[in-house]
């Protein structure tokens, strides 16, 4: 059974879900669904995170738009798949901002962020700007970090953060 539940204090635009399969949920705890339309809507069908316990896991968030879909530096390639020039400092940050949406929409924070898996398409390329932006919000944080080189995303972007955080 799933229930859901328009009553935040703060926004009323965000739904919690509870329900699932109880007995896969190895803390014994009920899991919480969590989205947000102030966030980009998944492209798969999966929440935008979900709360076991005092643990956040966030799906994979990458730097599109809340309800435009735009990319903020613009697409890796075009609708052919021809490779366009992005900035990837522009997607970094719409990526820490689309995770700082999410995580308020759960009652949390930035500075609850404990791991974060980023991916990025082109390391050599790409590593130098990601890492600039991601120093300047995450260096007191501590959060630990892996970053892993991929060949693609399932949108035309460059870069997606993987999250855990503290609830």
């Amino acid at each position: 059974t799933q229930h859901l539940l328009n009553s935040s204090p703060t926004n009323p635009n965000i739904f919690l879900s509870f329900g699932g399969n109880m007995s896969a949920d190895p803390t014994g705890s009920q899991a919480i669904t969590i989205n947000t339309p102030n966030a980009p809507n998944p492209v798969g069908a999966y929440p935008h995170a979900r709360r076991v316990g005092e643990l956040l896991f966030l799906s994979g968030v990458g730097p599109r738009q809340p309800r435009t879909n735009a990319i903020p530096g613009g697409p890796t390639k075009d609708a052919n798949g021809t490779p366009l020039d992005y900035d990837i400092e522009a997607q970094t940050q719409a990526v820490i901002n689309n995770i700082r949406v999410i995580l308020e929409a759960a009652g949390s924070s930035l500075d609850k962020v404990i791991d974060i898996t980023a991916f990025l398409i082109d390391m050599d390329r790409d590593f130098k700007g990601y890492n600039c932006v991601y120093r300047k919000t995450f260096e007191p944080i501590q959060a630990t970090r892996t970053t892993l080189a991929i060949t693609a995303l399932p949108t035309p972007i460059a870069v997606e953060f993987k999250v855990i955080a503290l609830a």
